[in-house]
């Protein structure tokens, strides 16, 4: 795992965007992009000590610790960011078989065709079993 955050600059530079840098998460094996959501300085000193992802949910504004509810938790296996220091890319192993809320295994899951969107894939589970709201 690469080092923390520090004043050197080789860190993430959370200055930007209000505090929260977007978050990809990319299937380590495959390449798949599995989704996107958001990190802050204290979701990213997370991820890097426990090793799994670990985002900033900003409806519930607090920390979202990937699959605390469903079990489909993300094993980091390589942390990037890109030139501007401004994105985070985590290279994931997707436990569980699913990254999206919605039961597929990634949220990237509708392609926009100019007959309108298009679901591509099946959903791996229920999410009205898995979350039981």
């Amino acid at each position: 795992m690469p080092e923390k955050c520090d004043d050197s600059g080789q860190g993430p530079d959370f200055a930007k965007c209000d505090g929260l840098l977007p978050a990809i998460a990319q299937d380590v094996v495959t390449g798949e992009v599995l989704m996107m959501a958001y990190m802050n300085p204290e979701s990213y000193a997370e991820t890097l000590e426990t090793g799994r992802a670990v985002y900033f949910s900003r409806s519930r504004n607090k920390l979202w610790r990937k699959g605390e509810e469903s079990g489909n938790v993300q094993k980091v296996h390589a942390v990037y960011l890109d030139c501007d220091r401004d994105t985070v890319l985590l290279k994931v192993e997707q436990i569980g078989g699913a990254a999206c809320h919605v039961g597929y295994k990634s949220c990237f899951f509708r392609k926009v065709t100019p007959e309108g969107l298009q679901v591509e894939g099946e959903r791996v589970f229920d999410p009205a079993e898995v979350y039981k709201k």
